[in-house]
């Protein structure tokens, strides 16, 4: 009969608690690798900058100086024999926590839109604008990303936003 044993000898020694504490930590390390934070963000098209829409006079500016300024629109529309072009850049940034368990994941995304009217003779009527791109920020799904006093400071980085 047999005393003891190779493991009762490791474990009176002191050599097997240090295998088990380096077996845990092998155990263990890809867990916590696992966890990770993702930042992504998309831009489509250039921004447009608002000084510039801002200086269109109606009833005095052409298309042709339109497109000079701005470049070439996204979309055309024939609007009988008047026109109207559309302008457009969009930002969308996107945060992702992954954890062993759950992820959370939140995308915000936002644009800005320009339509420029013209009559029969292409010279402008009127001009509609949204401005968006500057508001849009990495947040988890638990904030609001909407927040008036976080619009409100964005705006005022933004040269134009603000009349």
């Amino acid at each position: 009969m047999k005393i003891g044993g190779p493991r009762l000898v490791a474990a009176a020694t002191g050599y097997g608690r240090a295998r088990m504490l380096k077996l845990r930590s092998l155990v263990f390390l890809p867990v916590l690798l696992a966890a990770s934070c993702v930042f992504s963000r998309q831009d489509v098209n250039e921004p447009i900058e608002i000084a510039v829409v801002r200086s269109f006079e109606p009833g005095k500016t052409t298309a042709r100086e339109v497109v000079e300024r701005l470049g070439a629109p996204t979309e055309v529309v024939q609007l009988g024999r008047r026109t109207a072009y559309r302008y457009d850049c969009s930002t969308e940034k996107s945060t992702v926590l992954f954890l062993l368990v759950i992820n959370f994941a939140n995308q915000d995304s936002r644009s800005d839109r320009v339509w420029v009217f013209f009559d029969e003779k292409d010279v402008l009527t009127h001009c509609g604008t949204w401005f968006g791109t500057h508001r849009t920020q990495y947040a988890l799904p638990w904030e609001d990303v909407h927040e008036k006093s976080d619009n409100d400071a964005r705006d005022a980085e933004r040269a134009g936003a603000v009349r």
